[in-house]
């Protein structure tokens, strides 16, 4: 029994099992069959598999008359990819972008529109490199970003809309942006006029901070790594490695569909965290900006005592690290968090309304040996005051450590009521455990 024997509807099911290449070869069999293969129904089902397209657009966002021509424009336009990396890339951008659409619409009306192929021929040209397919896909999605940088002549303090986000702890202030490729040519040549062996080794920068802490990402065209700049970068090119080596898979040329290079990981690695609220939107001062201290376990530890809830978590500052240095090498911030819970602070089952810091301990480890021991009054100078209801208090600091891995622990001596005005004796409150680690993914 042939196709043409069977009813519209039975015909309508098989084709929408068809991957859209079959279903374009049996639109080639007879009018009828074509008629049935060009139905709207169809590709809207392509389009909605393959692409998560609910409204039929070409890769620029441009409204088209039906699905079938949506989804022709995109192989179109794609077509010299394969296209299962270019579903693969989809996914990553809609991923970040659903989570700026819903929480920081800001920082995703700074993305750029795709790049064309000539804008990234010209890239390849000015630079002398040839970029890994899944960046050079990732740029046909989104050309970086366009976001305001530190300007000390104009006293430009630079944004804080960057995607990948960032820090501050005292004067040190990270926020990482994507650099549309007019600023990856000019500012990678003129980091490789100060370091030399950049051009051989074929390094392009992709991301760096809006402000004047300076904070650079590179990728290796060559072996497919994205590495950051240490404290030693443009004295002695030091870097770390921002992905697993082990996880980075180059192919030649343009059929290798298995390929991901360290780019296209990092990207992904960052919308998952992003959309599991691992980090998450922090506002300060009506500023809003992606924070990247961990909000959530393993690497945020919570504890409460007496009714006071400390949470904390730590990130490595690799632009601050020193590798070469073997007492402090590696640089890590901490973020500490502490808020009353709703039935006051409750000491020998009597609720107080307010309780106030007045001391702090920290032991901090370098694998299992402690290296610092620390006692004094206040935190970063200040006596938080904590209420039911009132928002976290919230404050970083640094440590330096000679390993790659360690651990912070404390307490905080608190009094109820006011420092000014004790209601009762003072007390202990826990900060647990939480970890200093190189982590496989440097943000």
């Amino acid at each position: 029994m042939g196709l043409e024997s069977l009813g519209d509807l039975a015909i309508h099911v098989i084709l929408k099992k068809l991957p859209p290449k079959d279903a374009g070869r049996v639109s080639c069999v007879s009018k009828r069959l074509r008629s049935s293969a060009s139905d709207d129904l169809i590709w809207i089902n392509f389009c909605r598999n393959d692409l998560s397209l609910c409204h039929p657009l070409d890769p620029l966002g441009n409204p088209l008359p039906s699905f079938k021509e949506a989804y022709q424009s995109w192989r179109q336009a794609f077509g010299k990819y394969p296209w299962s990396l270019v579903k693969r890339v989809k996914r990553c951008w809609d991923r970040i972008e659903a989570w700026l659409n819903d929480n920081f619409p800001e920082a995703k009306a700074t993305l750029c529109k795709g790049a064309t192929e000539e804008e990234i021929l010209e890239l390849e040209s000015a630079l002398k490199v040839k970029l890994p397919l899944p960046t050079r896909i990732l740029y046909r999605f989104h050309n970086g970003q366009e976001v305001e940088k530190a300007n000390l002549v104009t006293h430009t303090f630079g944004s804080s809309l960057g995607i990948i986000g960032g820090y501050s702890f005292y004067s040190h202030y990270v926020n990482v942006y994507l650099l549309p490729i007019r600023q990856v040519i000019r500012d990678t040549l003129q980091v490789t006029r100060k370091l030399g062996f950049f051009r051989r080794s074929k390094y392009v920068l992709v991301a760096a901070s809006t402000t004047y802490s300076e904070k650079l990402f590179f990728l290796n065209c060559t072996n497919g790594q994205l590495y950051v700049g240490t404290r030693n970068l443009l004295t002695e090119g030091e870097m770390i490695p921002c992905v697993p080596h082990e996880l980075i898979k180059l192919g030649h040329g343009l059929n290798s569909e298995e390929q991901q290079d360290a780019m296209l990981l990092w990207l992904e690695e960052h919308g998952r965290r992003l959309q599991n609220g691992f980090v998450k939107l922090h506002e300060e001062e009506n500023v809003r900006a992606i924070n990247l201290f961990p909000e959530e376990p393993p690497l945020c530890s919570t504890a409460i005592t007496n009714g006071v809830k400390v949470r904390a978590s730590a990130l490595l500052i690799p632009e601050l690290s020193d590798l070469q240095d073997d007492v402090e090498k590696f640089l890590f911030a901490y973020s500490i968090r502490m808020s009353l819970e709703p039935q006051g602070c409750i000491i020998n089952g009597v609720s107080f309304d307010s309780c106030q810091l007045h001391w702090r301990h920290w032991i901090i480890r370098a694998d299992d040996m402690v290296v610092s021991d620390v006692n004094g009054e206040a935190v970063i100078g200040k006596f938080p005051l904590l209420c039911p209801g009132d928002k976290e208090f919230v404050y970083q600091s640094c440590t330096h450590i000679p390993t790659s891995s360690g651990s912070v622990e404390g307490s905080f001596t608190f009094v109820p009521g006011r420092l000014a005005e004790p209601k009762g004796d003072p007390f202990l409150v826990t900060v647990a455990s939480f970890p200093l680690k190189l982590p496989d993914y440097v943000f």
